[in-house]
């Protein structure tokens, strides 16, 4: 298959890439949802270093920093470079149902799973109704 050399977009896709390795941290798509009683929220980070992905909270913030590498062996000369690196960051508030303490973080196939518990009082629960009218009188 032959390659067609188009000076515009060759320049197009130079500008973009000068432009993207000024805009750091990049954000990472997310899908956030509840099921039952936990939140799961889903990060795609492809290709990002298992090690250097962080996940903490400060007070309520939840923040999320990954670092994306390309390989730059000995040698090697680009022809295209669509993926970027650098740094990833994507920061939460958290609300007050949420338990903080037992927060879990997993990270596979390029997706991070936060999994944030919902607190036991913010959890729905029933609450018991007397039957003021079955109570006996007590003659004295």
């Amino acid at each position: 298959m032959a390659m067609t050399l188009d000076p515009i977009s060759q320049l197009d896709r130079f500008a973009a890439s000068v432009l993207d390795s000024v805009r750091t941290p990049r954000t990472m798509p997310v899908d956030l949802c509840r099921d039952g009683d936990r939140y799961l929220l889903h990060a795609d980070i492809p290709g990002a270093d298992p090690g250097s992905i962080d996940v903490d909270i400060d007070g309520s913030q939840l923040s999320i920093r990954a670092q994306r590498t390309a390989g730059n062996g000995e040698g090697m000369r680009w022809i295209t470079r669509e993926r970027s690196d650098g740094a990833y960051l994507r920061q939460f508030t958290l609300g007050d149902g949420v338990d903080v303490d037992h927060i879990s973080a997993s990270y596979e196939s390029g997706v991070l799973t936060v999994v944030i518990p919902v607190s036991e009082r913010a959890k729905p629960r029933k609450i018991r109704v007397d039957n003021l009218e079955d109570r006996q009188a007590i003659d004295a």
